[in-house]
């Protein structure tokens, strides 16, 4: 009868080990997707005026939804900007994965791999980007930028020059555009 009842203590404590267990996905009911998002949000906001706290809120959205694309795509912003090039391409990955239908986490992989020097896998996560979302300027930005900067050919390079210099809202981006498209002969 004791070893009836030990067996059945040791049964009870193996199931509560289980639910705390760090490898274990959390259930639907462990997930607040509400809070993660409302959090991700606020760490956003705060990528601009302190890193370390976005970072705090942001790994706290991610306790809430581990699965909440958006949040893994502000940290990895956090992480570029701390030049974090790892664990940015890191959470930029997992972005990609939890948000198939956006271009921000591929865009914003594919700068992370540029400042990693890995040119021509930065030029295909733009590539990547733009296959999500065919017109998505940054896309385009970044592979006119990319192409010029490697001095890789490319026949698009011209219309990529063209669609910058005449979408882009910034001066900067426009002048920049119409300058190379002088300089490399991209013109019409």
């Amino acid at each position: 009868m004791k070893w009836i009842a030990a067996f059945a203590l040791s049964l009870a404590a193996c199931a509560s080990d289980r639910s705390t267990s760090p490898y274990l996905a959390p259930g639907e009911v462990a997930r607040s997707t509400v809070e993660a998002e409302a959090l991700s949000r606020k760490g956003a906001d705060l990528i601009a005026t302190d890193l370390v706290e976005a970072e705090t809120v942001l790994r706290e959205a991610l306790a809430k939804d581990l699965f909440y694309g958006p949040a893994h795509n502000n940290l990895g912003v956090v992480f570029l900007k701390q030049q974090k090039l790892y664990e940015a391409a890191s959470e930029f990955e997992w972005a990609k994965k939890l948000m198939p239908g956006h271009p921000d986490p591929r865009v914003n992989l594919a700068i992370t791999l540029e400042r990693a020097g890995r040119t021509s896998d930065a030029l295909a996560s733009y590539e990547a980007a733009l296959q999500v979302s065919p017109d998505y300027l940054p896309a385009i930005q970044g592979l006119a930028v990319a192409t010029v900067r490697s001095g890789a050919r490319d026949e698009r390079l011209r219309g990529w020059l063209d669609r910058v210099a005449l979408e882009s809202e910034s001066e900067t981006w426009r002048e920049w555009a119409q300058s190379q498209s002088t300089r490399t002969g991209a013109t019409r």
